[in-house]
């Protein structure tokens, strides 16, 4: 009985191990504000790099984040935000 408790135990470590570790990104939020300068964003206004749309709060915003993609995605990271993916079918 002792030893049935323990591999039931186990079992579920490793599934809700497994489960955490296959959505890396469920606990990511979802994109509000600009990272460049941290205004509210613009759907219509957005840079795509890498795989990822970041959108903007205006089009200034779009060449600032061109000259250094990879620290703005980093301030995203670092504030818990993951970028959209492009949509399918869209050009990248």
């Amino acid at each position: 009985m002792k030893l049935m408790r323990v591999i039931i135990s186990l079992t579920l470590v490793v599934l809700v191990a497994g489960a955490l570790l296959s959505a890396p990104f469920a606990w990511a939020k979802a994109q509000e504000v600009c990272p460049v300068m941290g205004g509210k964003i613009n759907k219509t206004i957005y840079s795509d790099y890498k795989g990822m749309r970041i959108y903007h709060c205006c089009p200034a915003c779009i060449d600032v984040f061109k000259k250094d993609p990879e620290a703005y995605l980093k301030k995203m990271k670092d504030a818990g935000v993951e970028p959209e993916k492009i949509p399918a079918g869209e050009k990248k």
